[in-house]
């Protein structure tokens, strides 16, 4: 049962790819807790996906963007201001690494490769976070991240993309450090493996949930309504203290040696 009433609260998503996505999930917990949502998009792949999502959600904001383009990014923060007026929430979970530079050795990394990867995957939280700022002031405003492991660690497979995702964990420090002056606040989910459809495109992501199966101190892998629970968390005035963290759901897998 929720006790958070998020009644009045506009949050903006974007990333999800389908119902089993993170982005999903928390968007289930946002939207269950009464906040109104607004979901970013690219390209008619993933509009029917979203659209299924949103329609269980009450009076929900479809917006295309293709978060490379600058322009794109103005017109959807522009289109949640008409609509919304503000903003309270903002949710990043946009990754994306062409295929080939998630096989073989991190060294034949392509610099096309490295430079899309950065983009798409961190660099692109940097204009939302700008564009977001003068709709969230007064606020209290929050924003998430999507992160995950591998900006720590060597993980095999994962080559540039844990390039990208250390440069997103680093990007919402230096951001939580600008922002805590307009009392917005900026933090980021490192999460367990999930069987997500990004997921799926990474090398071995079936050997990478036994390996935590086995090794995490939980026993297990975690769920898509964990992460959704935790983002709730964080975005909402119960985490009015935490910014620029890097906050594990990996079931306790981080603390053991690989």
């Amino acid at each position: 049962m929720y006790t958070l009433d998020l009644t009045g609260k506009t949050g903006l998503i974007f990333g999800v790819a389908n119902k089993r996505s993170l982005a999903a999930g928390i968007a289930d917990h946002l939207d269950r807790a009464g906040a109104r949502l607004a979901f970013a998009y690219q390209g008619e792949r993933f509009r029917d996906a979203v659209s299924s999502l949103a329609d269980n959600m009450a009076d929900p904001l479809l917006v295309e963007c293709d978060v490379t383009r600058d322009e794109d990014l103005e017109r959807a923060f522009d289109t949640v201001k008409r609509e919304f007026g503000h903003l309270d929430y903002l949710v990043h979970s946009v990754a994306f690494a062409p295929r080939e530079e998630l096989e073989g050795e991190y060294r034949e990394t392509s610099r096309d490769g490295f430079r899309i990867a950065l983009e798409v995957s961190a660099y692109s939280l940097i204009p939302m976070a700008r564009l977001a700022a003068p709709l969230m002031e007064g606020r209290k405003g929050s924003i998430v991240a999507l992160s995950y492991l591998g900006a720590e660690r060597a993980i095999p497979s994962y080559n540039v993309m844990g390039t990208a995702k250390a440069a997103l964990e680093h990007a919402v420090k230096q951001l939580s450090l600008g922002l805590g002056k307009l009392d917005i606040r900026v933090n980021a989910i490192s999460a367990g493996p999930v069987n997500t459809l990004s997921a799926r495109g990474v090398s071995g992501f079936t050997n990478i949930l036994k390996v935590y199966e086995e090794r995490a101190p939980l026993g297990r892998n975690i769920t898509q309504d964990e992460v959704g629970s935790a983002a709730l968390f964080l975005l909402s005035g119960m985490a009015s203290g935490i910014t620029g963290t890097v906050l594990h759901v990996d079931a306790g897998f981080h603390i053991t040696a690989i």
